[in-house]
C-alpha cells in the first residue's frame, strides 16, 4: 500500500514576504501564518515591517484585505449583542475635527429604537476623540465591562465605552508597528483595522463616516470613496449591513475644538430643534442612513427616517437619552440642563479677532485642530495627559463675512500667554478674502 503524500513544509515567512515583494498575492492562511507568528514571536519584528512595507509599496488585493480583516476579527474576543431586542447599531469615524457627531447618533438613534453599541478610541495628533470628549463630564467611566456594555444598551439604547485589550489584540500588534515604520497609508491596511473592530463590536449594522479633506486621512473624495467601498463590501462579506457616507472635512466640522467645548455644543444643540448647525446636519445624515439600514436593509426609506429623527431630536427625545446615557456611565447628568455649571472651564478665554472685513474662505481644519492641541486639548502620543477645559470656541465658517477686529474664536487657555499666541496664529491662518461666499457641501457621497 502506497504511503500517502507528505504534507507540504509550513510557508517560510521569508518565502512570504519575497512573495509580496515581487507583487504575488497570499491566501488567508498565508496571511494568517505572518500574523500569528508576528503575535507568538516566530515572526521578527524586522520581518513583519518588511512585509507591511512591501504591501504598502506594491499594493494589497481586496480578497487580501477580507482575508486579513478576518485574521484581526479572530484574534480575540468578539461582543455578543444577541441578547439585545433592538436592532443592533454601530457608527465609526476616520477621524477629523471639532467632530462630536458620536454625541449626537449615539442618543438620537437610540430614540427611534436602535441600541447603539460603540467602542471608541482617544484623540491623536490634531484628531479628537469619543472618550476624551466623554470623559470631561465629571464621573463618567468609559471602562466598562462586557455585561455592563450590554446592560446599558439595554436599558438606554446608546452606550460608548473603550476597546478592551481583548478585542482585536493583532490589529493592535500590527497598528503599533505600522504608526512606527511609515506604513499606516494603505486603503486595505486601513480597512481591515477598521472593520475588523468593528466586526468584533458585535452589531449587526455598522455606519461608516469617511472623512475627506484637509484635516481627514485622505485628502480627496475619490480616495475616501474608494476605502468606503472596500470598507462596506468587507462588512457585507462579513454578513452585516453596512453604509458609509465621505464626508468633507476641509474645515472643522463644529464650532467647538476641544472636548469640553465640544460636549457643550453637543448639548446645545440637542436642546433646541436641529437647524443651521453642519455638526447637527453630518449627525442626521448618519443617524438617517444607519436607522434606514438597521430597519430595513437598504437606503430607501432614508429621507422618511430623517423627518422622524428631526422630530424626535426637536422633542427633546435624543437629549433624554443622552441624558440617561451620561448617568448610566456614572457621569454627572446636570451637563444636559447647565453645561457651563458641570463641565471644567479653563481660566483664560481670549477672542481672536479678524485682521480685515471681508468672506472667509478657509479655515484649514488640520492647522486648527493642532492649535487646539498646542494648548492641551489633545496629544501626540498615546498615553500623554489632555486637558478637557481648552480649546477654540469658533464663531465663524467659511462662507460668513466679517468685520475688521470681529472675533473669529474664543480661545480657551491656561494661561494668557498661550491664549495669546495661538488667537494671533488663528487669526493668520484663517483666509478671508473679497466678494460673497458659498455654501460649502459636507456629504459628498454614500456608499450603499
Amino acid at each position: 500500500m502506497a504511503a500517502p503524500p507528505a504534507a507540504p513544509p509550513p510557508a517560510r515567512a521569508v518565502d512570504l514576504i519575497g512573495r509580496k515583494r515581487d507583487g504575488g498575492e497570499l491566501r488567508e492562511d498565508e496571511l494568517a501564518v505572518l500574523v500569528g507568528g508576528y503575535l507568538d514571536g516566530s515572526v521578527g519584528e524586522g520581518q513583519m515591517a518588511a512585509f507591511l512595507m512591501a504591501g504598502v509599496l506594491r499594493g494589497f488585493s481586496d480578497d487580501e484585505a477580507l482575508a486579513l480583516t478576518r485574521i484581526l476579527e479572530g484574534s480575540g474576543e468578539v461582543l455578543d449583542l444577541s441578547a439585545l431586542a433592538g436592532p443592533t447599531l454601530d457608527k465609526h469615524s476616520t477621524g477629523g475635527v471639532g467632530d462630536a457627531t458620536t454625541l449626537l447618533v449615539a442618543p438620537l438613534c437610540a430614540a427611534a429604537g436602535a441600541q447603539l453599541v460603540k467602542l471608541s478610541g482617544r484623540g491623536l495628533g490634531h484628531t479628537g476623540g469619543t472618550l476624551d470628549k466623554l470623559e470631561s463630564i465629571p464621573g463618567l467611566r468609559v471602562d466598562l465591562a462586557e455585561d455592563e456594555l450590554l446592560r446599558i444598551a439595554g436599558e438606554v439604547g446608546c452606550v460608548v465605552g473603550a476597546q478592551t485589550d481583548r478585542l482585536v489584540p493583532a490589529d493592535k500588534a500590527l497598528y503599533a508597528l505600522r504608526d512606527v515604520t511609515g506604513t499606516v497609508a494603505s486603503r486595505a491596511l486601513i480597512a481591515s483595522s477598521v472593520m475588523s473592530k468593528k466586526l468584533a463590536s458585535g452589531a449587526g449594522t455598522i455606519v461608516l463616516d469617511v472623512k475627506a479633506g484637509d484635516g481627514a486621512f485622505l485628502p480627496t473624495g475619490a480616495e475616501a470613496a474608494d476605502l468606503a467601498r472596500l470598507c462596506v463590501r468587507i462588512g457585507i462579506a462579513a454578513g452585516r449591513r453596512c453604509v458609509a457616507l465621505v464626508t468633507a472635512m476641509d474645515q472643522p466640522l463644529g464650532r467647538g475644538i476641544g472636548n469640553a467645548l465640544e460636549v457643550a455644543e453637543a448639548v446645545r444643540l440637542l436642546s433646541a430643534p436641529p437647524s443651521g448647525s453642519r455638526l447637527a446636519g453630518v449627525a442626521l445624515d448618519l443617524a438617517a442612513h444607519g436607522v434606514a439600514v438597521a430597519r430595513h436593509g437598504d437606503v430607501r426609506t432614508v429621507a422618511a427616517v430623517r423627518r422622524e429623527l428631526e422630530r424626535r431630536w426637536g422633542e427633546g427625545e435624543a437629549l433624554e437619552r443622552l441624558r440617561a446615557m451620561v448617568a448610566a456611565q456614572g457621569g454627572d447628568p446636570r451637563v444636559c440642563d447647565d453645561p457651563a455649571a458641570v463641565l471644567p472651564a479653563a481660566p483664560v478665554v481670549l477672542p481672536a479677532p479678524a485682521p480685515r472685513a471681508g468672506t472667509v474662505t478657509a479655515l484649514p481644519a488640520r492647522r486648527v485642530g493642532e492649535l487646539a492641541a498646542a494648548l492641551g486639548a489633545g496629544r501626540a502620543r498615546k498615553g500623554d495627559a489632555v486637558d478637557p477645559a481648552v480649546g477654540l470656541d469658533l464663531a465663524v465658517e467659511v462662507g460668513d463675512a466679517v468685520e475688521a477686529g470681529q472675533p473669529l474664536a474664543m480661545v480657551h487657555a491656561r494661561d494668557r500667554g498661550a491664549a495669546e499666541r495661538v488667537a494671533a496664529e488663528l487669526a493668520a491662518l484663517l483666509r478671508i478674502g473679497d466678494g460673497p461666499g458659498g455654501a460649502v457641501p459636507d456629504l459628498l457621497d454614500v456608499i450603499r
